[in-house]
């Protein structure tokens, strides 16, 4: 018996192929899809189709035995509907991802099924049950899951359409981070251990993709500087240039970065937060305190190394003029591309405790939780502040002379620079299609309005300016 398998990445409408911000798809091919295909049995009979929703509508017919959505926070609404629609098309239906892992009874009530954790084991062992009809309610990660696996399939990028895509040449190395930031859904889903692949495999990967420009998604390559070495040192045979994530901390180990360069390294991907030191206690994240931003800045342009730097707005020690200042720094130290969000209390982390705790949540419209959209009381200025505050960023560090102020001091005139930054451009200039406060608070904590200054009409919304 052949079973159809379809596999879906829903989006919230911010990012939804049509409808949303973008006409047309601007992201990098994800790999979770790709992965989950490559880890079906290959001794079961299958017929596989990929649908992600960022880059096409969800077909209004799909014809799958087993569907299966990849779940994160902000699209947790958007899968539930579909989930809906595929059961009483009497498919069997299975969810996995984030959100699933940090609210699995929550996801329970709406699949057949649930993969809790890291997939490589117990998604075929899902596979395999419901081959012969003994599908169980949910499937767990062992508690001695490793990536150690020299014998991993590839992922099967080939399902996807090459021109779907800005690159299909996606790689992972490692997961998760050794870092607790409070905000952070890693550390609360998959614990403080960074999961490693042999780096011969991720080489052999790279190798028979065959691509010369790649992205790495790892959240942090440098957590265990000997693993980075290794990896770093082995990609320089290949002569590729690529991209990737990392912490400040880069900045203390100056030959690391050295050699990060010379593996082909032209664009990181920096978390810097904030520019307000005191807000650095309120995420978790005092090590950022121990490293001068734009010294570092400098630093990876002197190598030809571009920088992605990513601000958070919100936390308890921001104040309105917080939003000025970031940009201000952004356009000093010549950042090559920022990008602001809004702080975002995701469930099961420690910033959704203390802030449920406090009292301060405002919406569990689980939609909103997309990084851009403001879901609880901040501490020092007012929901609106903080909304208007973080659009006008958007706008203000993308202007004309702003993109050509900060490409001037990091001496970027490569195509790619100024493209992402029109990207970006056209994304802040249009968020306020989709950034507003117009939203139903639910179980709202008694007292909060007065607090909070929102306005609450008769038809139990919040109106933002």
């Amino acid at each position: 018996m052949t079973i159809s398998i379809a596999l879906i990445s829903p989006k919230g409408p911010l990012y939804r192929a049509r409808g949303g911000i973008f006409k047309k798809s601007l992201r990098y091919q994800p790999l979770t899809l790709t992965t989950l295909a490559a880890l079906v049995p290959a001794d079961l009979q299958t017929r596989i189709s990929l649908h992600d929703e960022g880059i096409d509508p969800i077909p209004d017919s799909i014809d799958a035995d087993l569907v299966g959505l990849t779940v994160i926070t902000g699209t947790a609404k958007r899968a539930y509907e579909l989930a809906a629609r595929f059961r009483s098309e009497g498919r069997t239906v299975v969810l996995g991802g984030p959100h699933v892992t940090l609210l699995p009874q929550e996801a329970a009530q709406h699949a057949d099924s649930i993969c809790v954790g890291y997939a490589e084991d117990s998604w075929p062992e899902l596979l395999r049950d419901y081959s012969r009809g003994a599908l169980q309610p949910c499937y767990r990660q062992a508690p001695d899951f490793s990536l150690d696996r020299p014998d991993m399939p590839f992922a099967r990028r080939d399902l996807f359409s090459n021109g779907q895509f800005l690159t299909q040449a996606v790689f992972e190395a490692t997961r998760s981070c050794a870092h607790d930031c409070e905000f952070c859904v890693a550390p609360a889903a998959w614990g403080h251990r960074q999961y490693q692949k042999p780096v011969d495999w991720v080489i052999r990967d790279i190798a028979q993709f065959g691509q010369k420009k790649l992205i790495f998604v790892d959240l942090n390559l440098i957590s265990d500087r000997a693993y980075a070495r290794e990896l770093f040192t082995k990609l320089i045979p290949l002569k590729v240039e690529w991209f990737g994530l990392s912490t400040v901390l880069l900045a203390h180990d100056t030959d690391l970065m050295e050699l990060l360069a010379r593996s082909g390294c032209k664009g990181l991907l920096l978390g810097l937060e904030t520019v307000n030191p005191a807000s650095l206690a309120d995420a978790k994240k005092k090590f950022n305190g121990s490293v001068g931003f734009k010294q570092l800045i400098g630093d990876l342009h002197h190598l030809g190394i571009a920088v992605q730097g990513c601000f958070v707005f919100g936390l308890d020690h921001d104040q309105p003029d917080v939003f000025d200042a970031t940009v201000e720094f952004a356009l000093d130290a010549g950042v090559d591309l920022p990008r602001f969000a809004v702080l975002t209390p995701f469930p099961g982390t420690p910033l959704h405790t203390r802030l449920e705790r406090e009292g301060r949540i405002l919406s569990r419209d689980w939609e909103l939780y997309d990084g851009q959209h403001v879901v609880f009381q901040p501490r020092a200025m007012s929901v609106q502040e903080l909304a208007q505050g973080h659009e006008r960023a958007w706008k203000k560090v993308y202007r004309w002379s702003s993109i050509a102020r900060r490409l001037w001091v990091a001496r970027n005139f490569q195509p790619l620079a100024l493209t992402a930054n029109l990207g970006y451009r056209f994304y802040a200039h249009n968020l306020h299609r989709f950034y507003n406060c117009d939203w139903p608070i639910q179980a709202l904590p008694p007292g909060l309005n007065a607090l909070s200054g929102i306005q609450i009409t008769t038809s139990n919304k919040a109106v933002c300016g």
